[in-house]
């Protein structure tokens, strides 16, 4: 049940902080790993470039990697036309089951015993039904979410899809209903008799960095770097 506020004496309605755990989203070990916060979930999923999409074609399961944009409770999935899960999703009532993930390795743990290596990651995991987009407006702003979700600010500096290119391209959708993210923070977990091996043990860091921007040879003469990029 969504909660209220009070202003100037009006119940107002509020957004959960956190989405509702059902049994397919506590996981079975290491439960107290799993965490349903709102903020989470989208702070992970925003730092994201590629999710993986999961679903069932022949009786089989198939996992596509791809590219994905966040607006609100809704992620928006991106591929043509002609791709297997695109057609699947359209023809599918009420929607396809899907499972969506996606990760962040934050540091590799190294133990003095191969049993307790491990890595520190945060991971979303996202069950529901995925739509096809067929309203022009929302395909179009799900299309700018996509790039922008790259890149912010870049669907406003290029050239937005043409006709053809629209009808070669499909967006599917997925509500944020059923959701988790799962994290590992911290050293090693060690057994007290290894620790007087003489094993090097720690965490080893890991971190996205960019490169610098290469443009290509025949950009138009005086189009330089735009901000954006230099605040990458």
């Amino acid at each position: 049940m969504q909660g209220t506020t009070q202003s100037q004496g009006t119940a107002q309605p509020t957004t959960p902080a956190a989405y509702t755990p059902t049994d397919r989203t506590v996981p079975t070990r290491s439960a107290q790993k799993a965490s349903y916060d709102k903020d989470l979930v989208h702070a992970i999923l925003d730092e994201g470039y590629v999710c993986h999409l999961g679903f069932v074609r022949d009786g089989a399961p198939v996992v596509l990697p791809t590219l994905y944009g966040r607006v609100g409770e809704t992620l928006y999935v991106h591929g043509s036309t002609g791709s297997r899960p695109l057609r699947m999703t359209g023809q599918a009532d009420p929607g396809l089951p899907v499972c969506l993930t996606v990760t962040h390795v934050d540091g590799l743990v190294l133990a003095r015993s191969a049993f307790h290596h491990s890595i520190n990651y945060r991971s979303v995991v996202v069950h529901g039904l995925a739509h096809d987009v067929t309203d022009p407006q929302e395909k179009l702003a799900a299309l700018d979410a996509l790039v922008d979700h790259v890149v912010p600010g870049r669907a406003a500096d290029s050239r937005p899809a043409n006709r053809k290119e629209l009808a070669a391209t499909a967006v599917i959708r997925i509500d944020l209903d059923e959701v988790s993210a799962k994290t590992r923070t911290g050293g090693v977990n060690e057994e007290p008799e290894d620790l007087t091996l003489p094993h090097w043990a720690g965490v080893v860091p890991l971190h996205k960095g960019y490169g610098t921007p290469v443009p290509e040879a025949d950009l138009l003469p005086g189009t330089g770097l735009p901000a954006y990029l230099g605040m990458l």
